[in-house]
């Protein structure tokens, strides 16, 4: 247990798992192209508990500040249909997002890294971000990972939520069904 953790949470209730990308499904660096294109860097790990998530019925959504295709094209390559770029203002942008889904804030669980992330963070029913998170974040949320964005904290997240909401044993026996053939 991180020793930012701020304790337990009803975790059974949370609906939607709203991710950062910079930072928290990549290592935050960028690499530009000549052409102005980017390259992100994504996690294998993170792909599969993004699968598990939405396995155990869990809506899963990305917003960034940042426009990019490579975030489009991971999206819909993990079936994500919400990805929210180029945001400003992520607390307008969430707050628009609850009242489209119908949902109450303490129904999400979020992952951020940095202080535009905050005032979201302070908001919902579940926040995490991962270890190489800036400071004033890590001392925000309930659960800091051990894993650095990039390197498996969206899979830390959607482990602790699943195990901690009952919903883990069954997603795990059907992957392992799914994979028996």
């Amino acid at each position: 247990m991180s020793k930012y953790h701020k304790g337990p949470t009803n975790l059974g209730r949370i609906r939607l798992l709203l991710l950062d990308v910079d930072g928290v499904m990549t290592d935050g660096r960028i690499i530009l192209l000549p052409d102005g294109e980017e390259l992100k860097v994504f996690s294998v790990y993170d792909g599969v508990a993004i699968r598990l998530a939405e396995r155990a019925g869990l809506e899963v959504a990305f917003m960034s500040g940042r426009t990019s295709k490579a975030v489009r094209v991971r999206a819909a390559e993990l079936g994500v249909q919400t990805v929210i770029q180029g945001s400003r203002d992520k607390l307008k942008d969430f707050e628009e997002l609850l009242r489209q889904r119908q949902l109450d804030a303490k129904a999400v669980a979020f992952v951020g890294d940095d202080l535009p992330d905050l005032p979201v963070l302070r908001l919902v029913g579940f926040s995490a971000a991962p270890a190489n998170a800036a400071g004033p974040v890590k001392y925000a949320v309930h659960h800091v990972t051990r894993a650095r964005g990039g390197h498996g904290a969206v899979r830390e997240v959607v482990d602790l939520i699943l195990k901690n909401s009952g919903k883990w044993e069954s997603v795990v026996e059907e992957e392992r069904d799914l994979a028996a053939g």
